[in-house]
């Protein structure tokens, strides 16, 4: 039976899976009932400095981008941090880390970006006996406009001098949580880790209008036929997310910087994916506000039963080791020659691979043989690019094999492959350094 406890930063959990700083984890009620579905861990919601209070809008806070079965795809919000006082939220955690000591309790902070304010909550946070403290620098709209969220998440200076506020002010390790909305995910990491940051989690929300409302003509949700841009997370960002991720952990200055991932995790296997590119867990919103918090036992028996069978006894065991693989384009095997094949029981001559390869790419697929409707691939003008494959509605029906003789289609050539000494093979700019 795997074991899928985790100690991050020294902070032990059950399971690799934390509900990220939201809606779901914005009081004791809801974490408690998290914490009893299972739940690693939680980051209780953005807290801010005692003042001035926060005021949410009392209209629609969400969009959506829905598939065609109504399966949630992306989820857009314009909800601002916490809008609980700070004294009630203070105390609700140090109810919540007594009453579940076995559980990960981590607080994210979000206060002006000045010394005074981050030195007077501190204190406050660390006294409720949290495990940890997370710097919100990802938030791209609402309190970005007061200097706050990705006004400081993007701006590497900034990062680095408000870490090293936080590492002055507490004993708790700082996590801290990056903004998407930035060319080079690199540099708010590096700038994070010269500051003295115990860890990295990200993606935070990207900025975002989900639609328009063409009868009023306003973003949405509009408000009072008003809208705003918000933030934009669900299973549509899982992919922006783990490329930023694996950019992290394999720069060779934050190589090794622990990493919690976050963006659009709603299986076992999401999760499985992120740790495979080195997070230490993971953190969860959208799918436990689109199915409720028992899905995080799906997750649990699903990344149990898979690490069982591949005898991975913890996730340490297989954390990371897809990092070597993500490689630049230019380092790339160019004798690595593909093409398709069409399994003619499975296929149901619906001819959308014909189409889509006949009008898009490369009329490498037939529509009739002899007269009769048939969909095969003409391996001398099949490119691999695997386009078929993926507009193709039946499972497996189309895959991509390995050539190992025939004609290369790029120059109308015989394919001569040498897979196993690509490290040394002339096609390889990398070569001579690789031999060095």
């Amino acid at each position: 039976m795997a074991d899928l406890s985790t100690s991050f930063l020294g902070i032990k959990s059950p399971n690799p899976f934390w509900l990220a700083s939201a809606p779901p984890t914005d009081k004791a009620y809801n974490v408690e009932r998290a914490f009893k579905a299972g739940w690693g861990g939680v980051v209780w919601k953005t807290l801010g400095e005692e003042g001035p209070p926060v005021v949410n809008v009392n209209g629609p806070r969400y969009g959506a981008i829905h598939g065609p079965d109504r399966r949630l795809l992306g989820f857009n919000n314009i909800e601002l941090i916490t809008d609980r006082p700070l004294e009630v939220n203070l105390r609700e955690m140090t109810e919540v880390k007594k009453k579940w000591p076995d559980r990960a309790l981590i607080a994210s902070i979000m206060v002006p970006c000045e010394e005074a304010s981050w030195k007077a909550i501190l204190p406050l946070v660390e006294a409720t006996g949290s495990d940890g403290i997370e710097l919100n620098f990802g938030c791209p709209h609402g309190m970005s406009e007061r200097g706050m969220g990705s006004a400081v998440g993007q701006v590497p200076e900034y990062i680095e001098m408000v870490v090293r506020w936080c590492k002055q002010y507490t004993r708790m390790p700082v996590i801290t949580k990056l903004t998407p909305n930035i060319t080079d995910i690199r540099k708010p990491a590096r700038a994070a880790k010269a500051g003295g940051t115990d860890a990295v989690s990200l993606i935070n929300t990207i900025n975002s209008i989900v639609s328009v409302d063409l009868d009023n003509f306003a973003p949405v949700p509009s408000i009072d036929g008003r809208g705003s841009h918000g933030g934009y997370c669900g299973p549509a960002v899982k992919p922006i997310a783990l490329n930023m991720v694996a950019e992290i952990a394999r720069d060779a200055d934050t190589r090794g910087l622990p990493i919690s991932g976050i963006g659009g995790i709603t299986t076992w296997r999401d999760a499985a994916e992120y740790i495979a590119l080195g997070c230490g867990n993971v953190q969860v919103c959208t799918a436990a506000m689109a199915y409720g918090f028992k899905i995080v036992q799906e997750m649990i028996s699903g990344l149990s039963d898979w690490m069982d069978s591949r005898g991975y006894r913890t996730i340490e065991d297989f954390r990371g080791l897809a990092v070597p693989n993500v490689s630049d384009w230019q380092y790339l095997n160019l004798n690595y020659i593909t093409k398709a094949r069409i399994d003619q029981d499975l296929c149901i001559k619906c001819g959308r691979c014909y189409i889509a390869c006949e009008d898009t790419s490369h009329q490498a697929i037939t529509s009739m043989v002899d007269g009769a409707r048939h969909f095969e691939v003409i391996d001398e003008e099949c490119v691999g690019c695997n386009l078929c494959v993926n507009v193709c509605p039946v499972e497996n029906c189309i895959d991509m094999v390995t050539m190992t003789s025939g004609v290369d289609p790029r120059t109308k050539l015989p394919i001569k492959t040498d897979y196993a000494n690509w490290t040394t093979h002339p096609n390889n700019p990398m070569a001579k350094v690789a031999a060095e």
